[in-house]
């Protein structure tokens, strides 16, 4: 498997490996990927305080080192175990969110991502380009059509991709409320099984339910309904 996209290119030190689309080739700058850099503005919402909004040469776009959840939270909480280039997980997103541009469905443009080795243990770091005026499924669902939001899924899921945390933050909606799907870490390509699909709009109904209350349900029994239409 190849480790990036036949349209980008890598270099590589003895610490690690960056990669970046050959457009961006002659602008690219290493501090693109520095937590640190003046413009950074967090990401109040997601992200595990590990996102941020960043501008420059790449345009308007979201910096995001990888950060565990959860009880693997405590084996640390940026390091992850080298397991070769393919299965860095800032690499692995590039090439799900490229196969997802590729076959038409809408996600953003990846722009850059980064590993660097400690040992046998690696951090990441991945710079997607940022949806303009975006607003999250959670703060838009009283407007937000379940049909339109059921095609978007039920798209990602006919081009091979199983999302890992579909949920009410990683459904955007544009200024022209098109649906944007994002956080693509951890998603899997290859033919996405019914079961699979259906714990994937599950997963989505518990987290709206969390985040919406009991109102989320019908909206989701019409999502729900639609997907299974197209099915």
């Amino acid at each position: 498997m190849n480790s990036i996209p036949p349209t980008w290119e890598k270099r590589a030190d003895a610490d690690g490996a960056v990669c970046i689309p050959s457009r961006l080739s002659a602008v690219w700058q290493p501090g693109w990927l520095d937590v640190g850099r003046p413009d950074a503005v967090p990401v109040a919402e997601g992200g595990r305080q590990a996102a941020w909004f960043v501008d420059g040469a790449h345009g308007a776009a979201v910096l995001r080192h990888y950060r565990r959840g959860g009880l693997r939270a405590r084996l640390g909480r940026a390091s992850y175990l080298w397991l070769g280039e393919a299965r860095v997980r800032s690499f692995a997103e590039v090439r799900v969110l490229a196969h997802l541009r590729q076959a038409g469905v809408r996600v953003p443009e990846p722009l850059a991502a980064a590993y660097w080795r400690q040992g046998l243990f690696y951090r990441a770091a991945i710079l997607i380009a940022r949806i303009p005026q975006a607003r999250t499924l959670a703060h838009r669902l009283a407007a937000a059509d379940p049909q339109a939001v059921a095609r978007a899924i039920f798209a990602m899921h006919e081009a091979g991709v199983w999302h890992a945390d579909l949920n009410a933050f990683n459904i955007l909606f544009d200024a022209q409320d098109r649906v944007w799907l994002i956080d693509f870490d951890r998603a899997r390509l290859g033919v996405v099984s019914s079961e699979q699909r259906r714990k994937n709009r599950l997963r989505l109904r518990r987290s709206l339910v969390k985040v919406v209350g009991a109102r989320a349900v019908p909206w989701w029994d019409a999502l729900d309904s639609s997907y299974r239409q197209l099915s």
